[in-house]
């Protein structure tokens, strides 16, 4: 198989508590990437080095790049935190000035998601202009956007910050840690997703919307997307189409009580990734 040259940038932002289904993810990833070049970014600000060597350890088994990026608190000591949040979960805003300059382009995903087709096109986005491209979340009509609407004041969709395409140079240009202290602390009372709110508050009308139905599938939400799309979505057409699934709310596909249509789907990724880190040498502490 023919090696693509144009490598993908992948980035992740998280603490410890979500390293687990992070490497799901990317194994996810790399099995459905075959041939791709992938350099992977990590900004985290408590990981510790162990913590951090399983990942370089897992993404070299890949054959790929791996940047750690450890955000010095100093950074984000300005910034209120909302309870129940981590401070990663700035970063991706912010990651245009963490990140080296000649990194121009990112990929930014959750770590509760598998990714089950190509991401290239993704990649390869024309972003028309827009600072970043995203999907936003609808039930069977446009309600939850005119909800959010009429909550933040905006015009736009309301788009989820758990798959993002970032142009760095207008991240740069365009998004300043000062902005989003203040709209914290202007309407931190209003604020239920913190950093997806932010997104959407201060830069939704620098979106380019995709297809959630491609790039960002709700996996609670099967039986409303079939009603959206008149039956034609069956999980036939997800497997073939989609490229990420993202495992939103509660519970979570590797938590006991899960038991949906898709946790069979991500509980075999584990098993795989599993039969991959057995065979790796341990990760010394």
């Amino acid at each position: 198989m023919a090696i693509l040259t144009d490598e993908i940038n992948l980035l992740v932002t998280l603490n410890a508590g979500y390293l687990a289904p992070l490497k799901v993810m990317l194994y996810s990833v790399h099995a459905n990437n075959p041939g791709e070049r992938v350099h992977l970014w990590l900004l985290h600000a408590s990981l510790t080095p162990a913590e951090v060597a399983a990942v370089a350890q897992l993404t070299a088994s890949f054959g790929w790049q791996f940047s750690d990026e450890p955000v010095d608190a100093d950074f984000t000591a300005g910034v209120p935190l909302i309870k129940r949040y981590p401070k990663e979960m700035y970063f991706r805003l912010l990651s245009g000035e963490i990140l080296p300059h000649e990194v121009k382009r990112v990929i930014y995903l959750d770590p509760d998601l598998l990714v089950i087709n190509p991401l290239r096109p993704l990649w390869e986005l024309d972003l028309a202009g827009h600072m970043l491209a995203a999907a936003a979340h609808r039930g069977v009509t446009k309600l939850v956007d005119s909800v959010n609407q009429l909550r933040l004041g905006t015009t736009t969709s309301y788009f989820n910050s758990g798959v993002l395409v970032i142009d760095l140079d207008q991240a740069r240009a365009k998004i300043r840690l000062s902005d989003i202290t203040d709209a914290i602390e202007t309407h931190e009372s209003d604020l239920i997703l913190p950093d997806q709110d932010i997104l959407n508050f201060l830069y939704g009308t620098d979106i380019l919307e995709i297809p959630e139905e491609i790039w960002n599938y709700d996996t609670r939400k099967y039986l409303i997307y079939q009603t959206r799309n008149l039956t034609q979505h069956d999980i036939h057409w997800v497997m073939a189409n989609t490229v990420i699934l993202h495992y939103c709310g509660t519970p979570k596909p590797w938590d006991a009580s899960s038991d949906g249509k898709f946790t069979g789907l991500f509980l075999n990724y584990q098993q795989q990734l599993q039969r991959l880190l057995a065979s790796l040498e341990p990760v010394v502490e």
